[in-house]
């Protein structure tokens, strides 16, 4: 996967926009004004996504690519390396985990709105 894949594939999900509020080189993704994902612009591409807390541990201790979120919470989020060793289909499974952890935490009148997107 590349930035432009990850690009394209957050910006298909319902109610997704992106910017750049933390400056040039981080791209962020948020669902209804709520972020989901960042990935860095410069260097090697790595992807911030919010994760359950027990799934996120055990995705750390079975993928050396899955690190604990750079500059986030490390209970709730995971940062993945994409080195090649994370198959394209689970990091968007990841993808749309993280989206959906946004979004159940959603007001339910921005649940509502979204759901009429």
């Amino acid at each position: 996967m590349n930035i432009e894949e990850l690009r394209n594939y957050c910006l298909k999900k319902k109610g997704t926009s992106e910017g750049m509020p933390f400056g040039d080189d981080t791209l962020v993704f948020k669902v209804m004004g709520k972020i989901f994902a960042l990935s860095n612009l410069e260097g090697d591409l790595r992807i911030n996504l919010k994760c359950d807390p027990e799934l996120a541990i055990e995705l750390r201790e079975q993928y050396p690519a899955v690190i604990p979120g750079y500059h986030m919470n490390k209970q709730q989020w995971n940062s993945v390396i994409v080195d090649g060793s994370v198959s394209d289909k689970l990091i968007r499974e990841w993808i749309d985990h993280s989206y959906d952890q946004v979004v159940a935490k959603l007001t339910k009148i921005l649940q509502k709105e979204l759901s009429e997107l």
